[in-house]
């Protein structure tokens, strides 16, 4: 049954998981007790900026755009299967860590140094997300995952301009979970991690014990 659904785009599989992983998110994020707060001695180096609320929610349409031509365009079965499954499993560890240890974070400014569109739209942002599990950083963790399927799909190698874009828009998601004081440093280095080790179990399994030769998801 597993190799038959690798044989093919199983393109079903992501709205599935879309219900799946929204229901448990607002489930715990409604039952969420003894909260261990993350904090790194870095975070207190690390100004607000609200204009970087901007890549923050450009990170939806990027995962969205990603899916899309993954599902329908240019990339293969082998791609396709590596991109749903690296966002998949590592959307279901972080479940899983906020489930058995939840966390959270208490850097987020009491009053905005400014006013402006860009504060308004920060303000809208903490009202919608609460300061709870955080760890690790998803808007991270999916950042690399989409950079590194956009830079091994075979159908993008000669879009240079296209990979640039997918580095610059990577790095400044990135960037503005600290920024807008979304995440703290340990968050980003979690998320790092995580994207470390799936990538070695999905694109690169001959690096595990036993040098296999296919990739994970083949």
């Amino acid at each position: 049954m597993l190799k038959s659904l690798m044989s093919k785009k199983a393109r079903w599989l992501i709205p599935i998981y879309t219900v799946f992983y929204v229901a448990a998110f607002m489930f715990l994020e409604q039952h969420v007790t003894n909260v261990h707060i993350i904090s790194s001695p870095l975070d207190q180096y690390i100004p607000f900026c609200e204009y970087f609320v901007i890549p923050y929610y450009l990170w939806f349409l990027y995962i969205i755009a990603i899916l899309i031509y993954f599902s329908f365009f240019g990339a293969d079965v082998r791609e396709f299967n590596q991109l749903v499954f690296s966002l998949g499993i590592g959307m279901t560890i972080f479940l899983f860590i906020s489930w058995v240890w939840p966390n959270g974070l208490d850097l987020r400014p009491e009053t905005f140094p400014r006013d402006n569109f860009f504060t308004g739209l920060v303000a809208d942002l903490y009202q919608r997300d609460t300061s709870t599990n955080v760890f690790p950083s998803i808007h991270v963790y999916n950042s690399v995952v989409a950079f590194i399927a956009i830079n091994r799909c075979k159908a993008l190698r000669k879009r240079k301009v296209i990979r640039a874009g997918a580095f610059v828009l990577s790095t400044l998601i990135i960037l503005s979970t600290v920024f807008l004081k979304q995440h703290s440093v340990a968050d980003v280095l979690g998320a790092f991690v995580m994207n470390a080790v799936l990538y070695v179990i999905i694109y690169r399994p001959e690096l595990l014990p036993g040098r296999v030769k296919k990739t994970a998801v083949e």
